[in-house]
């Protein structure tokens, strides 16, 4: 469309130009740093930094009612920097110019209401947020989309030259740290390392795939990490893990499009994610707030992450009632099919713990739950949304366990409406059902496949082996005739036609 056929009180701000003083602030000791540098925790107390505006001000001038007018209507621009999460660009980059922007179709993920007979069952309204259908089908393609971008923008302006970025992974993070990286080469080059064996295929492919440097390594996605922090604090690497700042200001995006589908009414919306290295949960309700502060949203919608009984630190550490006593543990995880979000040491946990204190501040309640589900229910749900028309990962299937169980302590009520975050394609974790439906899971994850939902697929051959075709052996017309017959009246029998 062109300008003039906008509304006249948003085409001053439909365009961004670059602008705001971004910075990076120590959730540890308060220290400020300029964004000029590449940092990812703070170098006098080394914890982890989030990204602040020091305009962010100048944004309440403009009413929210306005700002969803100007998002609104950014939706029929046809700018492929604006088509993305960077449509909300002066909440995400705003000191980044739309030249610095990478968009590889990410964001704008649909929100897919259940059937009406899986809502049933529930016995809850709910919505599934599909973020598998993003580039590397899963949610990390947002932060990756950010901080790509903020490393091609410090590229521009000379600061920075021969990147090459590093990243630890359960599988999400490498497939589109590798996409994204690559899409920049040979300006930047990419490693992920990954759990030996603690990865799916599907995963493992994506990275190799992209052309990145893939090291597996013993041991856990924790250790994996422990080495990549190790990297980034030697060596002059761009660490892409989600104790990058910038990741998680990506990632706020998945909130600003939940406001927008719900046409900005938040009353009675709660919002259910997985809790992995808890950058996503931070990242949600930060955004949640921007909008809320900026009077875009005029409530905070109860946010709920979601663990597995094998991997629960947030949820063990939320389990203290009080405030003061609550004392962080890692846990040594086991199995779990949520295998994207099987993290006991989660590096953004301090981001949690001081978002989630201002977030229920502002609410003037407690607003912030973590629920704790078991490995079976969170299988069985998987296959259960599956079979009622979704596409949801193991983690999708970990958000509706979580949903049941949050229902049964009254922390859902039935006047209100759940999103649940998907934040893969099935496709990714597919092994796991594969082994559910043969009856080969391993006893560490805990699980015992029910028959109810066991499908596996049926040879059906003709009783004449003469009438068998193949590559090969093509049959001549009066024998396939009585191949296609024979065929037809057996699975008619099955169907009970």
């Amino acid at each position: 469309m062109k300008d003039d056929m906008f509304p006249e009180e948003i085409r001053p701000h439909l365009i961004p130009e670059p602008g705001g003083e971004l910075y990076y602030k120590c959730l540890g000791c308060d220290a400020e740093y300029g964004i000029e540098k590449l940092l990812y925790v703070c170098p006098a107390c080394n914890q982890v930094l989030l990204i602040h505006d020091r305009e962010q001000d100048r944004l309440k001038k403009i009413p929210g009612t306005t700002w969803q007018k100007i998002f609104d209507y950014r939706k029929m621009l046809k700018i492929p920097a604006l088509k993305g999460i960077y449509r909300y660009h002066e909440f995400i980059g705003p000191s980044l110019p739309l030249s610095s922007i990478i968009y590889l179709g990410e964001g704008h993920t649909p929100v897919v209401e259940a059937s009406a007979l899986l809502q049933e069952r529930v016995g809850a309204q709910f919505y599934y947020k599909n973020d598998g259908q993003n580039p590397s089908a899963s949610f990390k393609d947002r932060g990756m989309a950010s901080a790509l971008s903020s490393i091609k923008y410090l590229i521009d302006q000379n600061l920075v030259s021969d990147v090459i970025a590093v990243c630890a992974s359960t599988g999400d993070t490498s497939a589109a740290a590798a996409l994204y990286a690559s899409y920049l080469g040979p300006l930047i080059k990419s490693a992920v390392l990954l759990p030996h064996k603690k990865v799916t295929s599907a995963q493992l492919a994506q990275p190799l795939g992209s052309g990145a440097n893939v090291f597996e390594i013993p041991g856990v996605f924790d250790d994996c990490m422990k080495v990549v922090e190790h990297l980034s604090g030697k060596y002059p690497v761009v660490l892409l893990n989600s104790k990058n700042a910038w990741r998680i200001l990506g990632q706020e995006s998945y909130s600003y499009e939940i406001a927008q589908d719900f046409d900005w009414d938040m009353t009675n919306k709660v919002v259910l994610v997985p809790i992995g290295n808890a950058g996503n949960i931070s990242a949600v309700m930060n955004g949640f707030l921007k909008f809320y502060r900026t009077g875009i949203i005029n409530t905070l919608p109860k946010v709920i992450g979601v663990q597995s009984e094998h991997a629960d630190p947030v949820y063990r550490y939320y389990l203290e009632p009080d405030e003061d006593k609550r004392k962080f543990v890692p846990v040594d995880t086991r199995p779990s099919v949520a295998q994207a979000a099987m993290i006991g040491n989660p590096v953004s946990m301090p981001r949690v713990v001081s978002i989630a204190k201002e977030y229920n501040a502002l609410s003037g309640k407690k607003n912030v739950f973590v629920v704790q589900v078991k490995e079976q229910d969170i299988m069985d749900w998987q296959l259960t949304a599956n079979q009622n028309g979704h596409i949801t990962c193991t983690q999708g299937g970990e958000c509706l366990a979580g949903l049941v169980t949050a229902k049964a302590q009254g922390i859902v009520t039935p006047d209100e409406c759940a999103i649940l975050d998907a934040t893969a394609h099935a496709i990714k974790f597919s092994g796991f059902q594969d082994m559910y439906f043969k009856k080969e899971i391993p006893d560490a994850y805990g699980i015992a496949p029910d028959e109810a939902f066991i499908n596996l697929p049926e040879l059906i051959i003709p009783d004449d082996s003469e009438l068998i075709p193949s590559q090969e052996k093509r049959l001549g017309a009066a024998e396939f005739g009585r191949f296609v017959d024979e065929i037809s009246g057996k699975i008619a029998k099955k169907l009970e036609l």
